[in-house]
């Protein structure tokens, strides 16, 4: 008697799905990257947008106008490249997240940032001058 193989209807838990590390893949429209880093620098311009505010006085704006793009290039370049080296080795963030520091609340810290800057912006802008 020859015996039908079935499909295996419990796959083995080690094994893990393929990630892409190609550079278009990884800056794809639904890739890893995009949100990601552009969430970092959201959350890190945020903090220091609201530190200079409080140390110095200055809105958004006069930060910008007075010496600030240059800091904003020199960290968007050095939090790029350290968010895309893991990514282009293939590990990816969800198996760097543990406990309160998921991979989810990254994402929603960032989008908030995002927002919180523009808010900011506004803000200030409509004030004409600093927020706090």
């Amino acid at each position: 008697m020859l015996q039908e193989s079935k499909p295996d209807l419990n796959p083995s838990p080690n094994l893990k799905s393929k990630v892409s590390t190609g550079f278009t893949d990884v800056f794809a429209f639904s890739g890893p990257a995009p949100e990601r880093i552009n969430g970092r620098l959201a959350m890190i311009g945020f903090v220091a947008a609201i530190a200079v505010e409080l140390s110095k006085g200055q809105d958004l704006f006069a930060q910008i106008s007075e010496g600030g793009i240059p800091w904003f290039i020199g960290t968007s370049i050095l939090l790029s490249v350290a968010s895309l080296v893991p990514l282009l080795q293939g590990v990816t963030v969800e198996s760097k997240s543990d406990g309160v520091m998921t991979s989810n609340a990254e994402l929603w810290n960032g989008r908030l940032a995002m927002l919180g800057l523009v808010a900011l912006a506004f803000t200030e802008f409509v004030k004409g001058g600093a927020l706090v």
